[in-house]
């Protein structure tokens, strides 16, 4: 049995199941069994679609009804000796249906080399030594070592992990690094974003180090069963059925006239071969010859306008589905918003707009010394607050289970004890709150805590993501923190954090619902 083999939440198995699973060992393969393996999993990356013979390719673009009927006439009129008639309607046809290959087929080469711009090296254990391979030569049972700025090469477990922080916008959509741990599941679950103890291919590592035992590869992984359902066939589009039910109804009617006027005129005793051929000609004069090739150069240009802006088409009637879109789904982070953090809003327990809080806020940012999230980088953005008068004594890092930060500081007249992180877990700690400002104090009672909550919530039903900040002064003789101190804090307030729409978003916006599109 392989993890690949076992069901999608192989991230629920404990780590010894997953080695057994995988017959794998912390110190990674030997080389000669990676290249068994890779045999038998194959490359990792994702399954390229079956690409059909050039000449098939562009011969299908015959199938059109229309072009089948152009076909049809150009035969008889060379068969009834008109020559330059079919001569130029075969112009047509072969320029048209050269032109919609030729400009679908560049498109594909283009994004092609797009794909493969980029090689992309990692470290792994091979033969007891660290190796840097190419990320296609990863195979399940591989240990390798990241670091901050690299991207996942496959899911895997996390064997080891130091401060590592991983942005899974990718697959989750959410702008926010999440901490992962080496670790076994205390339950199993279904949801990737409670995976806390593994890592998945195409995420970023945005700080720390790990090292991962690679599970799945290529398209066995999260981002490769996404990107094989996107790899499929696409089905015709709604303008590729429109111009075909078009071709077949007048398909339809040429070949009802030409039956029609075979029998009046045999019925009138008229020549056989005169019927026929005026027919044929009443056939052609209904058939809009121009048509293909009039659509194929519109949307040729349509297609040319869009590269311009940076847009490669590879299917030339995808335009026109772009262009009747009444509904658009999209994601938001990086797409709408500028998948970089603010800190927009400072309150105090009351709801109100605090200075203090943000200076709280900035205190401990600026002398936590260890991970800095793009919730410290948003905080820190507001430079224009002076802490130079303090100093740092201790700190009490982050990590997963406390969820908060300490640090310890002194001015020369007080020594505080500055705590930000998740608001429930501050609020649980805290016994007292600033009613209006620090010489304010009352006690946070269930009635607060009542109201207190509903600012929070209020917050969050706006799309904030919100940290709650709180102090406790400590004794002059105090050196050092400890978890222990987090105890009777005084709740200062929250900071609200947003990711800005980006500057584009309205206009775009406007411009789809002027054009009758929803979001």
């Amino acid at each position: 049995m392989s993890v690949r083999d076992n069901d999608q939440n192989w991230w629920a198995q404990s780590l010894a199941a997953t080695f057994a699973a995988l017959n794998a060992a912390p110190h990674g393969l030997a080389s000669a069994e990676a290249g068994a393996r890779l045999a038998r999993f194959g490359a990792n990356r994702f399954r390229d679609r079956p690409q059909r013979p050039l000449l098939v390719q562009f011969l299908a673009r015959f199938k059109n009804p229309l072009v089948i009927i152009l076909l049809a006439a150009s035969t008889v009129a060379a068969l009834t000796g008109d020559a330059t008639s079919s001569v130029i309607i075969s112009i047509v046809i072969v320029f048209s249906v050269t032109l919609d290959f030729t400009q679908e087929y560049r498109a594909g080469q283009s994004a092609e080399e797009l794909r493969q711009s980029v090689l992309v090296r990692v470290a792994v254990l091979r033969d007891d030594a660290v190796r840097e391979i190419p990320i296609v030569k990863i195979v399940p049972g591989d240990v390798v070592q990241l670091a901050a700025g690299d991207l996942v090469p496959a899911d895997g477990r996390v064997l080891e992990a130091k401060d590592f922080f991983v942005k899974q916008a990718l697959l989750t959509g959410e702008p926010y690094p999440v901490e992962k741990r080496a670790l076994d599941l205390p339950a199993p679950t279904t949801e990737l974003l409670d995976a806390g103890n593994a890592v998945f291919m195409g995420t970023a590592v945005i700080s720390g180090s790990a090292t991962i035992l690679v599970c799945r590869t290529g398209d066995q992984t999260q981002i490769g069963e996404i990107a094989d359902s996107v790899m499929r066939e696409a089905p015709p589009t709604a303008f590729e059925l429109g111009t075909r039910q078009f071709g077949l109804l007048i398909m339809r009617l040429a070949m009802l006239m030409v039956l029609f006027v075979l029998l009046v005129n045999t019925l009138f005793d008229r020549p056989w071969l005169e019927s026929f051929l005026f027919a044929v000609a009443l056939a052609v004069g209904l058939t809009p010859e121009l048509l293909p090739m009039v659509v194929s150069i519109t949307l040729a240009r349509g297609a040319l306008r869009m590269a311009e802006k940076r847009v490669i088409v590879k299917r030339l009637p995808a335009i026109h589905n772009l262009g009747s879109m009444d509904v658009l789904c999209t994601d938001k982070t990086g797409t709408l918003t500028e998948a970089r953090i603010r800190l927009e809003r400072h309150l105090d327990a009351r709801g109100r707009d605090s200075e203090r809080v943000l200076w709280l806020a900035y205190l401990n940012s600026f002398f936590e010394s260890g991970l800095r999230s793009p919730l410290d980088e948003a905080i820190l953005n507001h430079g224009h607050l002076d802490v130079s008068a303090w100093r740092k004594l201790d700190e009490v890092p982050f990590d997963f289970e406390r969820r908060r930060v300490s640090v310890l500081v002194d001015d020369g007249d007080s020594r505080l004890l500055v705590v930000k992180g998740a608001p429930e877990d501050i609020l649980r700690l805290a016994t007292q709150y600033e009613y209006d400002g620090p010489q304010a104090l009352r006690a946070l009672d269930g009635a607060a805590l009542g109201d207190i909550n509903r600012h929070y919530d209020t917050l969050g039903n706006d799309g904030f993501r919100v940290l709650a900040i709180a102090w406790r002064k400590v004794a002059a003789d105090h050196p050092h923190a400890v978890v222990d101190d987090e105890t009777e804090l005084t709740f200062a307030g929250f900071a609200a954090f947003l990711d800005p729409p980006k500057d584009s978003a309205a206009a775009a916006l406007a411009s789809l619902a002027a054009s009758g599109g929803a979001v």
